[in-house]
């Protein structure tokens, strides 16, 4: 439950962020879908935390990791939109990735079974890769040194999931 008090929280924030993007990215399919993904995260997202926490979640304080994360992506609303989308692309990536892994061993009487099925599900996987082509499609038309940005920022967010699933397997807090 620590997991996905903090994981609402995390969802709040890349709900905006993607709808952020949205606006930045110079084709209106791009926007669309990405505008898709924003409206996803808030909908389908929201509601499966909420059957979780029954609205407790609000309540919740950002633990110090998903603070530094939500705030990292945010950041990069300042930078060029192609560096905004490759800081949000590890999620996207990571949340499939383990969604598939954990549905294959998942028993039905799993308490969290609605959760696994929403990352390991084939709709969460178009989504996934629909990112990264859209990710591949700016990186394609940019120069070599907004990919190497591009490039910095994917990794730091991909060290920033790890950090957010050692911080809920930790049950991480403030230490002041």
């Amino acid at each position: 439950m620590y997991y996905i008090a903090q994981d609402s929280l995390y969802i709040d924030n890349y709900s905006r962020v993607l709808a952020h993007i949205a606006s930045r990215l110079p084709q209106k399919t791009q926007m669309a879908d990405f505008l898709k993904f924003a409206d996803e995260g808030i909908l389908v997202e929201k509601a499966l935390h909420e059957s979780y926490l029954g609205g407790s979640g609000s309540e919740t304080e950002p633990s110090p990791t998903c603070m530094l994360y939500t705030s990292f992506e945010s950041g990069k609303a300042v930078e060029p939109v192609e560096v905004e989308a490759a800081a949000i692309l590890p999620c996207f990536w990571v949340y499939q990735r383990v969604g598939e892994s954990i549905l294959q061993n998942c028993r039905p009487d799993n308490p969290y079974a609605r959760w696994i099925a929403t990352y390991g599900d084939e709709a969460f996987a178009r989504s996934t890769a629909r990112a990264v082509e859209i990710c591949d499609e700016l990186a394609a038309a940019t120069t070599g040194s907004i990919r190497e940005r591009m490039t910095d920022a994917f990794i730091t967010a991909t060290r920033l999931e790890w950090m957010f699933w050692d911080s809920a397997y930790n049950m991480e807090k403030w230490k002041i």
